[in-house]
């Protein structure tokens, strides 16, 4: 009989987790190894491609006081319970093996970033997903500091497995025209992520601002969410007014899978300044699609992107603009950074990464079952 495994999937239409959800949930489908049902809601599932998926109805939000008082009622009888983000129900539920996926601990290591109550949640909840798991996966050598440093739990539960990136996917794409009429584009740099502090978004507007004057016919196209997250840069837009940039800044808020890699394939660079990652999924991206990168040095991203980008001082935005600069400007630096690049991301598999995920599983199910 087959172990049974069932994995909080409510946030498989969000960016980030989601993405790591859909990613991992078809190869597990397909080893046939576990009976797998999701916690979530069908019309989610039906929108990521899961129609035919066993579901557990479950609306609670994320982060809520509901989801604590109903994943007890909610998890059936169990061999193992998988949540693939820190926000792990606090009172027991009915699996016998509980792992869970703790991507990073932004929420403690920046804590002052966040209100009293969000804080708070992160200062009791996290350190309780580590000690409440019989397994930690997380997605870096960084975060497996980050968690020891934090949550003092024993190195022995951590387990560290690489995300990956469906390289075939972003490396066979074309330049999406129609998305980029819909945004009167033509040169651009690049940012793909979600506007929260630590993203260090104002750090790249004003290392654009600095360019802006030799490059002005190049625009700064900042990809992702800016509304309804949790530690959001309130007044982004006005800073943008204040540095005179209103018509060469293009917000495109969320980006539908389909365009993104379109997206990436069409720009001159792509730039990723942030001050914290656990892991950092979109330099791959941008590498596999054949665009240079230019990253900060900081957190984890020189771990996964090796030796692919130009890494710049994220504090220091003249740095930043003279990295973009030199991008801009030399074109046997720029085929350099691209070949190094489609080679560091064609090591980030998802396929190998499912493949240890599904080993850990198998491992944790073998102890329950022999």
């Amino acid at each position: 009989m087959m172990p049974r495994l069932i994995l909080d999937a409510r946030a498989i239409g969000n960016s980030g987790i989601g993405v790591y959800i859909k990613a991992l949930l078809p190869f597990i489908l397909a080893s046939k190894k576990f009976d797998v049902t999701v916690l979530g809601q069908e019309d989610s599932l039906d929108r990521a491609g899961f129609s035919s998926i066993d579901t557990i109805e479950c609306k609670a939000g994320i982060y809520s006081l509901r989801e604590q008082f109903m994943m007890p009622l909610k998890v059936s009888s169990c061999d193992i319970f998988w949540t693939p983000h820190y926000n792990v129900p606090a009172l027991p539920v009915r699996a016998r093996k509980r792992i869970v996926t703790i991507h990073d601990v932004y929420h403690l290591a920046h804590s002052s970033e966040l209100n009293l109550v969000k804080r708070l949640y992160a200062k009791v909840v996290l350190p309780l997903a580590a000690r409440l798991s019989d397994r930690i996966i997380t997605v870096s050598d960084f975060s497996r500091q980050e968690i020891l440093k934090y949550t003092h739990i024993g190195p022995e539960k951590i387990v560290v497995i690489y995300n990956g990136v469906d390289f075939d996917r972003f490396n066979k794409a074309k330049v999406n025209s129609a998305f980029l009429d819909r945004y009167h584009l033509g040169r651009y740099i690049l940012y793909v992520g979600n506007v929260k502090p630590h993203k260090n978004i104002i750090g790249l507007i004003d290392a654009f601002r600095i360019l802006h004057d030799k490059y002005a016919d190049i625009k700064l196209v900042i990809a992702g969410e800016k509304e309804q997250f949790i530690t959001g840069v309130r007044g982004v837009e006005q800073i943008v007014k204040t540095r005179s940039l209103e018509r060469h800044v293009i917000f495109t808020g969320f980006v539908d899978d389909k365009d993104l890699p379109g997206l990436y394939k069409g720009a001159e660079l792509m730039v990723f300044p942030s001050l914290y990652e656990g892991f950092g999924l979109p330099p791959l991206e941008a590498m596999a699609s054949g665009t240079p990168v230019v990253a900060s040095r900081g957190s984890s991203i020189p771990e996964i992107c090796g030796e692919a980008p130009i890494y710049v001082d994220p504090y220091n935005p003249l740095d930043m603009a003279d990295a973009i600069a030199r991008v801009l400007e030399d074109g046997n630096l720029r085929d350099n950074l691209i070949k190094r690049g489609l080679e560091r991301s064609m090591a980030f598999r998802w396929e190998s990464s499912a493949r240890t995920h599904i080993r850990l599983l198998e491992e944790l199910a073998g102890g329950i079952l022999s």
